[in-house]
């Protein structure tokens, strides 16, 4: 019995109009980000992480609030280096980074037992009926979630 050599292809080397059309994108960002690092000194472009043209608007994503309003100096010349495609140029502030989050580690606090029946009870003494099947629904919840733990 012969083994058989598999290859993993990667999503790119399949024929996907999508995919291809964002691999364009990303690559046009990424001329972009390099084009506009070039114009700033060293100290500032190592604080710009992204550059998008969005409509006839060039978006300049940075850091902080303080490398944001050092960049401002060179709306000018950020305006010149893509003048024919972009009409303002305007500056926005990453204030965390943006990923996938495979586990959190914050925990709901659940009320304790003796709360949630008096939650319970409570509710069945309300005459709204949309709030009362509320908090029934809610008491409910809160009472299945604290068996589980």
């Amino acid at each position: 019995m012969t083994a058989n050599n598999t290859t993993c292809n990667t999503p790119l080397s399949y024929q996907n109009q999508t995919m291809a059309y964002f691999h364009g994108q990303i690559g046009q960002q990424k001329r972009l980000l390099h084009a506009i690092q070039k114009l700033l000194p060293f100290d500032l472009a190592d604080h710009i992480h992204c550059c998008l043209i969005k409509g006839n608007q060039l978006l300049v994503y940075t850091d902080s609030p303080v490398w944001a309003s050092q960049l401002r100096f060179y709306n000018a010349a950020m305006l010149a280096s893509t003048a024919p495609l972009v009409a303002t140029v305007q500056i926005k502030v990453i204030t965390q980074q943006v990923g996938f989050v495979t586990h959190s580690d914050r925990k709901a606090q659940l009320p304790c037992a003796e709360k949630i029946e008096m939650l319970q009870k409570d509710s069945r003494n309300i005459a709204d009926e949309p709030l009362q099947a509320a908090l029934l629904k809610l008491s409910a919840t809160l009472a299945r979630l604290s068996n589980k733990n």
